[in-house]
Formats: C-alpha cells, structure tokens, sequence
C-alpha cells in the first residue's frame, strides 16, 4: 500500500473516531446504530482499512456528518499538527518498529487527546527551531537512542562477520590487511577501486572515500593511512553482506536523503568492527587490564595498539562489549574536536549507555569544562602526538564520579584539528570490584562540571565563563525560598 493511500485510511479512521467521540459514543454504540461489526470499526478508525461507498453513508448519516466531510483529507485546527506529522518525514522514514512503536498505537494515542498530544507536538516543534535542531540532528539523535537502547550491541552482526571470515577463510583482528579486503571487494564482489587526488577537487581534499553505485567504483583519497583503507574496505564488504541497499556514497559524511542511509551506515560501520577486532580477543585482553593495580597510560596505549593503529575504532569497539559481555552497563563516550587556532570545543560524537551520564552535548553553545581530561589532552597535544591519561572525574554539584580515559591525536582529514576520543565509566559496587586501578596513586581525582555556565566550583582556574545558568537557579530559588517565608509569617499572624 502506498503512503498515499496509508495517509487517506489513517485521516479517515480519525475523523470517525472523533465524531463518534464528540457523540460520546462507544464503538458498540456506533455498531448497533450502523449494524456494522464493532472489530470492523475498529480497523476503521485504526487506519487499517477503508469503508467503500454504501458504508460510509450509513456512517455519516448515523454520526450526522456529511458524505464529503467525512471523506475530505482536511482536518479540523485541533489535529492540523497531527496532519504535518503524518506526512512528513518523520513517519516516512523513521522506522518506529525499531523501538517497538506500532504506528497505528501512536495514531490511536493521538486521536484520543488530540488537543494536548498536538499541543506538545508544537511545544517540540518550537523547541527545535529555537535550539537549531535541524533534520541531520533530529535524525542522529534518533540513531543514538536506537543504539543506546540495545547498548550499542548487535549479536547478529558479529556472527555475520564471523561467518564472512570463515567463508572467505580470513582471519579477524589486526592482522587483516586492505589488500586482502581489496581482493574480496574486487574479485568477489565486482568492486573497482582506485587511488585519486582529491585535493585537486578543491573542497574535497578532507574526503577519506568516495562510491560511485553506477560503476560499482570505490574511489579512495590518496592520503589514507593502511588503517583508513582496510576500514573502509571492511565497510564497504558490511554494505554488501548485510544486503544494505540505501547507503551514504561518502566518507565521512556529506550528505544523506534518509534516515535508513544514517542505520545502515551505523550498520556496516559496526560489522567493520566487528571484522576488525575480535570480540573474544578484546573483551580477554581489556579484562585483563583492568585486572591490573596500577594505572599506566603507556599500557593503555599497548591495549589499543594491540587491535589497531586508530584509537577511535577501539574505543568506540569497547562501547559494543563492555555491557553486553563485561557487565559494565553505566558509560559514555564522546570524541570531542578542536580546531586549529582557537580554543573551541566541540563534541562531535556521543554515546550513553544505559541513561545519559553527566557529560553530554550541548545545543546552547555553552563552555565545556576544561578539567575534562579528554579536554586537558587536546590542549596539550604536540605535533604527531597520541596523548593518552586517565582520572576520575567526580561531578561536584550531581554527586556522581567516573573513570575517564582518553586517547587524543591530530586529525589528518583537516586543517589542523585534533581529536580526543574518551569513555568514562560510572564508579559504582560493581564497577569498583572489576577495575583494580581505581585506586592506583597515578589516577587523580578530579572535581568536574558540565559546562562553566552551569558549574558551581567557584576555585576553577580554567573557568571559561561565569555560571550565569546556575546563578539563576540560584536566584529562582532564592525567590521561592522568601515567598515561602511571607506565606510562613502571614500564616502566623
């Protein structure tokens, strides 16, 4: 069935619904005055099905509604909203399924208060035009809280992988190389692949790739690192075993016309992890570190070094198994950016684990706090460095602290940026009795916030800005707190 006509059948059923509820009639009462059956009815208003011609007379003769009103697309003011929604993107695209909505559960939740589930949808709306949430955002948002739901774990993309690798009889981890990758792509899987100078392209000179789905032709920038391209080529053997039809033609990302394009670029990126790290291997040898009883960056460094030259897809491979196999539920990570010649900080990527944990990003262009280590690294990070350390950071005014470890390095794709990729774990009973280090002397404590703007520490030499956003909490409360002394003295007298 088309959206059209999906569209069609789902304004009908409300619009029924809502004059037989504005009659205050139940559907059996709607079925003894039309003799129709109160399970068809209900299929009706549901948007499963359409009335042919003889049966919508008897259901607006019996709800005194005119043949044409009831058959008209247009809905009153109250569902208006409601109407956009259903033909927009947001119900194209986003698949509802995924968090276990069924369409037609929300329609109905809709049609039963239409005035304030409309109302709050308004509310959103303006919410999102004030704080910049644009489509790209909105759509990223909704993939992290599909990932975030499973945990960032997909048991039936590691097994795909494991069995690409037996087929292909290769082995998973580190010792794959591009070049064995490159011949699956091309032999197996009729890929043509070639160096190009992208830079001569002007803007194009930070592309890592480009698929041209015409020629099947991968073209790669000529600046890649051996690790870039067997990433890549991984990814690209993702796109083609998962059967990935609708998929973004660049790397990184210019552009996208759906949100199925964002999943399955999440999906084939993950079975690329998964092809390039072996999960057994790395849930053994990170258990095995944080056996250890002394904090050491270096031999942070020789774990990541172990699985991979790219400190980005380690971390981010650990989000995918230190819940799901390690037990470690509560986490986060973010990588975080700074550009050249200024003193910006940005999070460009994220990830909560379990519900969002303190540090997060921020649409208000607020200061994040510079005693994060991963923000600390950044600005210590020398020409061709990896910078990695640790602390825990104790959030002062939430009273939660974290083990935070962070990697940072520059960024070859850009005019001078640098990266620090970080996870943080919260420090609980269970976490503390899995990682012997937290209470290595080489692992400092650190009082943190989120932003300046919102942060109580009031000795913080790295302040970026004042906390104007807490001195109103402040203030408001301050408020409160003598209203409640009038009322007390009032009610004394």
């Amino acid at each position: 069935m088309n959206a059209e006509s999906d569209y069609i059948k789902t304004v009908f059923g409300l619009k029924l619904k809502q004059q037989r509820q504005k009659n205050s009639w139940s559907l059996q009462d709607l079925s003894v005055k039309t003799g129709l059956s109160k399970s068809y009815l209900n299929e009706i208003e549901n948007g499963k099905k359409y009335p042919k011609h003889d049966k919508i007379i008897l259901l607006s003769e019996a709800i005194q509604c005119t043949f044409d009103d009831l058959v008209s697309t247009k809905l009153d003011k109250n569902l208006t909203p409601f109407s956009e929604i259903l033909q927009s993107d947001f119900f194209k695209e986003i698949p509802l399924e995924l968090f276990g909505i069924n369409k037609n559960n929300l329609i109905s939740i809709i049609s039963d208060a239409p005035k304030k589930v409309t109302a709050f949808i308004n509310a959103l709306i303006e919410i999102s035009q004030n704080y910049n949430l644009g489509k790209e955002r909105f759509y990223f948002a909704v993939l992290r809280s599909f990932q975030e739901l499973y945990d960032n774990y997909f048991p039936e993309i590691e097994e795909k992988a494991i069995i690409f690798a037996e087929e292909n009889t290769i082995t998973i981890g580190k010792s794959l190389q591009s070049d064995t990758l490159e011949k699956i792509l091309t032999e197996k899987l009729g890929y043509q692949i070639q160096s190009e100078n992208f830079e001569q392209y002007g803007t194009l000179g930070n592309l890592r790739s480009l698929y041209i789905p015409e020629k099947k032709l991968l073209l790669l920038n000529n600046k890649l690192e051996p690790d870039q391209k067997t990433f890549i080529f991984a990814k690209e053997i993702g796109f083609n075993v998962l059967d990935l039809k609708n998929r973004p033609n660049t790397y990184s990302w210019l552009d996208f016309g759906s949100f199925e394009e964002i999943l399955n670029n999440y999906y084939a990126s993950y079975f690329a992890g998964a092809l390039l790290i072996s999960k057994t291997e790395i849930i053994d040898k990170t258990s095995d570190f944080f056996l250890q009883n002394e904090w050491k960056p270096n031999g942070f460094e020789e774990l990541i070094e172990n699985f991979t030259h790219s400190p980005e897809t380690f971390y981010y491979r650990l989000t995918n198994i230190l819940s799901s196999e390690l037990g470690i539920k509560d986490l986060f990570y973010l990588c975080l950016v700074k550009k050249k010649n200024t003193d910006k900080i940005q999070i460009l990527k994220e990830l909560h684990l379990n519900h969002q944990q303190a540090p997060h990003a921020n649409a208000t262009n607020e200061h994040y706090c510079r005693r994060w280590i991963a923000v600390k690294n950044l600005q210590h990070l020398k020409e061709n460095e990896i910078l990695t350390d640790a602390q825990i950071s104790h959030y002062k005014d939430l009273g939660f602290s974290y083990l935070v470890i962070s990697t940072s390095q520059k960024n070859p794709f850009s005019d001078g940026s640098n990266r620090s990729y970080c996870l943080g774990i919260l420090l609980n009973t269970q976490t503390i009795k899995k990682i012997n280090f937290i209470k290595s002397p080489t692992l400092k404590t650190v009082d943190v916030g989120v932003t300046c703007e919102s942060c109580s520490i009031s000795n913080c030499e790295v302040r970026q800005a004042p906390p104007i956003r807490l001195e109103k909490d402040h203030f408001n409360q301050n408020m409160k707190n003598a209203i409640n002394k009038i009322r007390k003295d009032c009610m004394g007298k």
